[in-house]
């Protein structure tokens, strides 16, 4: 089976993302895009979460790609394993902005959030 283009892992970790979202109450807006550091806008009683989505397409990668200085305050980031090559349901993670970049491993010319510095996937928001 052939892996899906990054853009479209991208796109299909955000869908996914927004559909857990909404399946749990929360009101969710997808920017496609148009926001620079922020894929979702989620809303529920009143508060709002802007929400940056990293996806990839199966656990034989290392990790998600994303830099510390990436990171925003007061954002959350959802990290996503499509888990592609198997066609099972996506793990997730979700950190705040100080558990992200707490967790993120820089090396000379890039940043890595390792599977292995992870808790196991969350089941609730």
């Amino acid at each position: 089976m052939s892996e899906i283009s990054p853009n479209s892992t991208g796109l299909s970790g955000e869908y996914f993302v927004a559909g857990e979202l909404l399946r749990r109450g929360f009101n969710v807006a997808i920017t496609m895009g148009n926001a620079k550091a922020i894929d979702l806008i989620a809303e529920k009683n009143g508060k709002t979460f802007p929400i940056q989505v990293k996806s990839i397409y199966k656990k034989k990668n290392v990790g998600w790609p994303i830099l510390k200085s990436k990171i925003k305050q007061k954002h959350f980031y959802v990290f996503v394993n499509l888990n592609g090559d198997k066609l099972t349901h996506p793990e997730f993670f979700i950190c705040t902005s100080t558990e992200a970049k707490r967790k993120i491993k820089e090396y000379a010319s890039r940043g890595i959030l390792n599977l292995n510095l992870i808790s196991p996937p969350l089941k609730s928001i």
